[in-house]
């Protein structure tokens, strides 16, 4: 079963199940301090599992595009990705446990969709602490539905126990909804290697078991005290894995080999007779994410998600080199091969078609200049610290390196390691932030704050992020638009086009326009209508891609009109008064304002 079917049947599956199709959201998170990229399904829909109302219901499903840079340096082995889709079904307080586990089960073993041999599934259900009790629920409804295809399933045998490290989801943050999950396994029936313990088990890291669905019951919010209260919407949260489900289905033993890879590696066979596997995955992975990564507006930068995107292109560009790929433009010819593939599902990969390959073929230049001549820096610097008998190398080494000559610091350290020497990445990040730059741990924040966090600043500071939005359109030009944001309870950042540096009349004329704005109060509210009717209205939409047939439109009195899933306040005289503090670059063509919101007595 091709991948494009799976992912068809899902969504065919949820629609006959009263679901409505959304689309994938951008992979930049809107207005929300998180993970530098959307990296599950749930993420754009945190403020209707927080309660806001969705225009498409309360049973919604898709097919997530996602970026996780977490476990960027496994990417290679047999699993993991930087770049994969996830496809899943909501429920913002309608159906629960019973409906969830037994769709998911009829979904991977009937016949009519991925007819799955139910003999080789088993679970894993929350086994319950001092917090909440074990979910007896799940283990009932799991037994009724393997005893309908005749297996007499129970505790300890295809159905599992697991505490919180393995069996429960969330909060996003210190505080907010979370709870139980069940998780479901194939049995691949590999061997088990006794490198990974005695016995293996559905969450052992031998391979046997791969982990392909998981449902997650939103029933409890935990409180700042520690406290765990039932939830009044309980939520359904759903992540199937498309890559891992096509390999299970395609019988392969990586995700590399389904085909969804197999154009990429017939690309590279044109480039290089070189067999060396993990290169070639690496350059596949993270040349597909790069691409994806590109459609949704990102430039390569130092910073944030331009560095994420910089570093994966270049690391791609070196793995290249080791399997000998070196004629210029040949970044650009695989990237073709990624659109080609999967355009017809995200349409904004043939949109951005040019605009993708001119920024890949503009980076594989400024890379190619600066490579030779800092491998051959770091052979010197590797040859110093073997005379002086050196076990690292130098911070300064490394960080010039960096700036110099567009090192990221992974790429650094893969070639210590190739010489048997290691670098003091916390050195080196001390002495990157000394220069306002991002550290690698700086991709990687723990999800709080925005979208996800209710509390009357991050609110306030929500609806002031479209005031500015507009007020720089109106004092710039109707060329600005939201390139992304980022909000915490202290402060507002909001990434916009703007070719050149605003000058401190234009600052002004901005935190004017915001300040009369809200002390003319004016009333907040929003309507639920199609697309297309709101740019009718003229509202602003970002990442219009990611909405459904119907969408919100916040007004702000006969001020602004924009696209957004709240939350607001319903008058601007809540908001205190604006100030911009900070007005830079965030990359080529990109500007970024970083304001707050101050009392009215300051």
């Amino acid at each position: 079963m091709r991948s494009s079917e799976i992912r068809e049947k899902f969504l065919s599956f949820f629609t006959e199940k009263g679901h409505t199709i959304i689309p994938s959201a951008s992979l930049l998170p809107e207005n929300d301090p998180t993970v530098l990229f959307t990296t599950a399904g749930m993420h754009p829909l945190v403020p209707y599992l927080m309660g806001e109302k969705h225009p498409g219901g309360t049973r919604l499903a898709n097919a997530q595009k996602c970026i996780r840079t977490g476990d960027i340096d496994e990417v290679g082995d047999n699993r993991h990705l930087t770049f994969f889709e996830m496809l899943g079904n909501w429920s913002l307080g309608d159906y629960f446990k019973e409906d969830a586990i037994r769709w998911s089960f009829e979904f991977l073993s009937s016949k009519k969709w991925l007819g799955i041999d139910p003999h080789r599934l088993s679970v894993s259900v929350f086994t319950g602490d001092a917090d909440a009790p074990k979910d007896t629920e799940s283990i009932r409804i799991w037994k009724t539905a393997f005893k309908g295809v005749g297996i007499d399933a129970k505790e300890g045998d295809r159905i599992f126990m697991y505490p919180k490290a393995k069996n429960w989801w969330g909060p996003a943050g210190q505080t907010g909804p979370c709870g139980p999950d069940t998780e479901m396994f194939y049995d691949t029936g590999k061997t088990h290697a006794p490198a990974y313990g005695k016995k293996c088990h559905i969450n052992c890291d031998c391979g046997r078991y791969v982990e392909i669905w998981n449902d997650v019951f939103m029933q409890y919010e935990k409180m700042a005290d520690g406290s765990y209260v039932p939830l009044t919407q309980r939520n359904v949260d759903t992540g199937l894995g498309l890559e891992r489900v096509a390999m299970v289905l395609q019988g392969v033993e990586s995700v590399f080999e389904t085909d969804m890879f197999a154009p990429l590696f017939k690309a590279m066979g044109t480039l290089t007779n070189q067999d060396d596997r993990r290169a070639k995955r690496i350059i596949a992975d993270h040349l597909r994410a790069a691409t994806f990564i590109l459609a949704d507006g990102v430039m390569p930068s130092n910073v944030d998600q331009g560095y994420v995107l910089r570093r994966l292109i270049r690391r791609a560009m070196r793995e290249g080199r080791k399997v000998g790929i070196e004629a210029f433009g040949w970044t650009s010819a695989i990237v073709e091969t990624i659109i080609a593939t999967m355009w017809e599902s995200y349409p904004e990969l043939n949109i951005h078609r040019q605009h993708i390959g001119n920024e890949m073929k503009q980076e594989e230049e400024k890379f190619t200049k600066a490579l030779d001549k800092g491998l051959r820096e770091f052979d010197k610097i590797a040859r110093d610290a073997k005379v002086r008998n050196l076990q690292t190398v130098a911070i300064k080494d490394v960080f010039d390196l960096y700036q110099s000559f567009g090192f990221p610091i992974e790429i650094t350290k893969e070639l210590a390691q190739e010489k048997g020497l290691g670098i003091d990445e916390e050195g080196f990040m001390q002495e990157l932030a000394k220069h306002q730059d991002i550290s690698r741990k700086g991709a990687e924040q723990k999800f709080a704050g925005g979208l996800a966090d209710h509390r009357e600043e991050t609110t306030q500071l929500h609806t002031a992020t479209h005031l500015l939005h507009k007020a720089l359109r109106n004092v710039l030009g109707d060329h600005v638009e939201q390139k992304g944001s980022n909000i915490t309870a202290e402060r507002l950042r909001f990434d916009f086009t703007h070719a050149a540096k605003m000058t401190d009349a234009e600052k002004r004329r901005v935190e004017d326009m915001v300040n009369w704005v809200i002390r003319d109060d004016l009333p907040v509210t929003f309507e639920e209508m199609t697309v297309d009717q709101a740019k009718q209205a003229g509202a602003i939409g970002l990442f219009e891609h990611k909405y459904g047939e119907k969408v919100k439109v916040y007004t702000v009195g006969g001020f602004s009109k924009e696209i957004c899933g709240g939350p607001h306040v319903t008058h601007t005289g809540e908001l205190g008064v604006f100030k911009i503090k900070k007005e830079e670059a965030s990359s080529a063509g990109i500007r970024r304002i970083k304001a707050v919101l101050l009392d009215k007595d300051v």
